[in-house]
């Protein structure tokens, strides 16, 4: 029975000791719009035969189904499970201790400074109780009494004024107390996370130390796209600066990784439709005659959006009062003003549900703060955001994406007087060899100043901009900044194409905590030409607009975010680029201009109005008078529209449309104006419409 014991304990043993706990690091998150990809790396050594390896710390959201494992090279594996262990909780923030001992010595100040308090009080106590001057005790001259009263007099202000500086001091302390608390309750208040392990049972048929690769799928994290965009002037190009809010809530600190940015997203069901016969057949007039087909879904859900605004429009442009805007699967929403515009907080929620009357009902993820949606009538009709926005820029070249087509040759040969470049074939490994007459300006690397900067120094491919400083800059950098600058920003990022998606490699590591908050990543930066103009459209909205628009930025790979708009060195607002509703050109507006009036005003003429046989006839004359108050001329587009007939009844004719451009398809006129300064201009245009009497039209 002895022997069977040991024997029992030596197995117990065996298998014990087979079983290895292994930590592991995080090395790369490819970051997709919803979800990431974690890899992790960990040695472990294994024994010839069987060996059981829990991989330990990690999140407690991994999709089982997801899980990869590499670098096995001989070694098989045998099996494989995800568990989730409740005993080990994850660690407490280290800032925790350190908060606890600041409250520590702040609870120390503030007991000394009370205690000084109290020794004052006690020093002013023994003063006043020996105050009173008695002849019966003493005899005092005149002299005296003056001198002891003054002793008196300074001491107890200077006892006051102490106790009142230990009080304020006492109560700044109290106050960084009670910060430092409620910072630990909140800490504290979120519950501790199980953590996840991955359990791999190995064959090995020999000893050998194995560095594993382990990647799976998390939900709870994601990116969303946001843009910068900067103009010094009028007429300068728009410099726009691509970055990616990154969050994730996964239950593990992501410390000093590697971060892929993917436009990709694993989430969505990747099944392709498959097309039947469709058979026409007599069906009941309630019956539903169509299956609306499934919208392209490029919209990412922003957990950042905690109030959205934007306006609603019908498919001419014209506000849509009263439309319902509701928090998809929640009793939260609001209806549009007579103006179309809305406003709607958000306590939770990921979708909005838009909803009128004869339009299509629209669901967008709440993917922005500003959402201004175009309805549409027909129910084939894709989905429409409308963009307003405001632009920026710098006067430098782009050369993103373009090095292969466009030398650095060609970007600054001519711009400095010494300047030469050769060689920038764009050809991955090829330098762009940048050189300077002597004596050499100082270069200027993405905003370091750097010494002894030689040609072949960078590799053309990883230059973004570069931007030659004329003349003498000691202003700005000192004598260094004698025989001019140049300034050179280099990539910082590398896109990979795929076949399904886009991947952003991103050059420096970050580290993003679990708590849901937002990082700022910085994607690239991009040069872009824009062509700037004023534009109104009075039968919508009488003021006028400064806008830039920009082409060729279908390149960078850009998705719907917000944008914040610099202008002239200033904010400027916040607006939404949307690619998915942007053709060729994609325009900004950079605000309202005072300076520039347009009105726009129908003719009284009351004998328009008449009747042949069961018809009615309406005559219709617009008058435009457009005023540039500015001291500097401007060119202004100018658009207004003719209605169109969609019923044969209803018959617009007689179109007078002066020297506008006329849009038929649409109606849509346009005037392309150059206005001097303080010059006024007026155009007019009309048209007639007939109609049947009884009924009535909107005009």
């Amino acid at each position: 029975m002895k022997n069977v014991v040991i024997l029992f304990l030596l197995i117990s043993y065996s298998l014990f000791s087979s079983t290895q706990k292994i930590p592991s690091k995080i090395q790369e998150v490819t970051v997709y719009l919803s979800g990431a990809q974690v890899t992790r790396t960990a040695t472990c050594s294994l024994k010839e035969g069987t060996n059981t390896v829990v991989f330990t710390g990690l999140s407690h959201k991994i999709d089982e189904s997801s899980i990869q494992v590499s670098g096995l090279n001989i070694v098989s594996i045998l099996g494989m499970s995800y568990n989730l262990n409740y005993l080990e909780k994850t660690m407490s923030t280290p800032q925790l201790k350190i908060w606890e001992d600041q409250i520590t010595v702040l609870e120390q100040k503030i007991a000394f400074l009370k205690h000084h308090i109290e020794g004052l009080n006690e020093e002013e106590k023994v003063i006043t109780t020996n105050r009173l001057v008695s002849n019966d005790n003493q005899a005092l001259n005149l002299e005296k009494v003056k001198e002891i009263s003054q002793y008196y007099r300074e001491r107890i202000t200077a006892i006051k004024n102490a106790v009142f500086t230990a009080q304020l001091e006492i109560e700044a302390l109290q106050q960084e107390l009670s910060d430092l608390r409620q910072q630990i309750a909140e800490v504290n208040a979120t519950p501790e996370k199980e953590q996840g392990e991955i359990t791999i049972k190995f064959d090995a048929p020999l000893p050998t130390e194995l560095t594993i690769s382990l990647k799976y799928m998390v939900n709870n994290a994601g990116w969303v796209p946001n843009y910068d965009i900067r103009s010094k002037a009028i007429n300068t190009p728009l410099k726009l600066s691509y970055k990616a809010n990154v969050y994730q809530n996964t239950g593990q600190d992501w410390n000093n990784v590697k971060v892929i940015l993917s436009t990709g997203n694993p989430d969505y069901n990747i099944a392709k439709p498959k097309l039947e016969t469709h058979y026409l057949n007599f069906v009941s007039s309630y019956q539903k005659r169509y299956a609306p087909s499934l919208k392209k879904k490029g919209y990412a859900y922003n957990p950042a959006v905690k109030r959205v605004v934007g306006v609603v429009t019908d498919a001419s442009g014209m506000p849509l009062p009263g439309t319902n805007v509701v928090v998809k699967g929640t009793t939260i929403g609001t209806v549009t003003d007579f103006d179309g515009n809305y406003s709607l907080a958000i306590p939770y929620g990921q979708e909005l549900v838009f909803s009128y009357i004869g339009q299509v009902t629209q669901e967008l993820p709440l993917y922005s703060s500003i959402i201004n949606v175009q309805m549409e009538e027909d129910a084939t009709a894709l989905e429409e955001v409308v963009v307003v926005g405001y632009g920026t820029s710098s006067n430098k070249r782009n050369l993103a994406g373009s090095v292969s087509s466009i030398s650095a040759e060609n970007l600054i040969q001519g711009r400095a007087a010494g300047v030469r470049i050769r060689g920038a074939s764009g050809i991955s490994g090829s330098s762009a060899k940048i050189s300077y007459r002597e004596p050499s300006p100082l270069y200027i690397i993405d905003g370091v100043p750097v010494e002894g900067f030689e040609e072949g120094d960078l590799d053309a491919v990883e230059i973004q901009d570069i931007e030659i400083l004329k003349g003498d800059n000691t202003a700005l950098y000192g004598s260094r900044g004698l025989q001019g600058v140049v300034i050179i920003t280099t990539k910082k990022s590398k896109t990979k194409e795929g076949a399904t998606k886009t991947e952003f490699v991103i050059k420096k590591t970050y580290t993003i905590p679990s708590d849901g908050d937002i990082t700022a990543v910085e994607i690239n930066a991009f040069t872009l030409p824009a062509t700037y103009e004023y534009f109104a459209a009075p039968i919508i909205n009488e003021n006028v607009f400064l806008t830039a628009s920009f082409t060729d930025w279908e390149k960078h790979q850009l998705l719907p975010g917000e944008a914040n708009i610099y202008f002239e060195g200033t904010y400027a607002g916040k607006t939404v680029l949307d690619p998915y509703t942007t053709k060729k050109e994609m325009a900004l507006s950079l605000g309202i201009d005072p300076n520039i009036t347009v009105t726009r005003k129908q003719e009284r003429n009351f004998k328009s109005k008449s009747f042949t046989g069961s018809n009615r006839i309406l005559n219709r004359t617009y008058n435009l008078e457009i005023k540039n108050n500015k001291g500097v001329a401007i060119d202004l587009r100018l658009l207004d529209r003719i209605p169109k007939s969609q019923n044969k009844e209803i018959r617009v004719s007689d179109v007078v449309t002066n020297d506008a451009t006329y849009e038929t398809k649409k109606g849509v006129l346009t005037w392309a104006m150059n206005l001097k300064p303080q010059e006024s201009k007026t155009t007019h245009f009309s048209f007639q419409v007939k109609y049947p009497r009884g009924k009535y039209i909107s005009l």
